[in-house]
């Protein structure tokens, strides 16, 4: 399994990106997903999550109202819309499938989101 993230980039606070989550070696239908971020110097964190079927979706308390996760099965990708960044959303972000309320695949590369204030 491979995953890989991407649509980081440098946007001012109050900005948006939209992140992907593509997968090979898996069909992500078959899993629920998450969206982690790293900040520097802390740990990982979950902030989005999303069922398999797309029907329950919870957010960290720290993005609620400001990010939504999607997933588009057909396609095999995962999305994080983020909207109203803050600079404190400045992090590394990953994707990885959830089994039993874990990541269980290998980390990929991450895409980096840095917001400037």
């Amino acid at each position: 399994v491979q995953l890989q993230a991407s649509g980081g980039g440098l946007v001012q606070a109050g900005g948006s990106l939209r992140l992907s989550c593509a997968a090979s070696g898996c069909t992500l239908s078959s899993y629920s997903m998450g969206w982690y971020r790293q900040a520097p110097g802390k740990q990982r964190e979950l902030v989005a999550r999303i069922s398999s079927s797309g029907g329950s979706i919870n957010y960290a308390d720290s993005v609620k109202g400001r990010f939504t996760i999607s997933r588009d099965n057909a396609k095999n990708t995962v999305y994080l819309q983020m909207s109203s960044l803050k600079p404190e959303d400045t992090a590394v972000y990953y994707c990885n499938l959830l089994r039993l309320g874990a990541a269980s695949a290998p980390w990929g590369q991450g895409t980096l989101v840095t917001v400037s204030s």
